[in-house]
C-alpha cells in the first residue's frame, strides 16, 4: 500500500484501500464512487479493466462527473 502523497498533494496521507481484490478465485476492482467491476480471470486483467475504467471516466464532461460525484473520478 502507498503511504505517500501523490503529485499534486499536501499535507497528511489519506486513509487508502487497495483498488484490486479476489472473491472465490476471481479478481475484481473498486472505485472511490463505490463501483466494483469483475470478475477478472486474473489480476492483471483486473487492473487493465481499471485502466480502461479511467480512460472512459475522464472523457466524461467536468459537469457531469461533478453533478454525479462530489470528487475527481479516478
Amino acid at each position: 500500500m502507498d503511504h505517500s502523497n501523490r503529485e499534486g498533494e499536501r499535507g497528511s496521507v489519506p486513509f487508502r484501500t487497495d483498488r484490486f481484490f479476489t472473491v472465490a478465485e476471481k479478481w475484481y476492482f473498486s472505485t472511490r464512487e463505490g463501483f466494483d467491476s469483475g470478475p477478472y480471470a486474473n489480476k492483471l486483467r483486473a487492473e487493465e479493466g481499471l485502466k480502461r475504467f479511467l480512460k472512459v471516466a475522464k472523457l466524461l464532461p467536468p459537469a457531469e462527473r461533478e453533478d454525479e460525484y462530489p470528487h475527481r473520478v479516478y
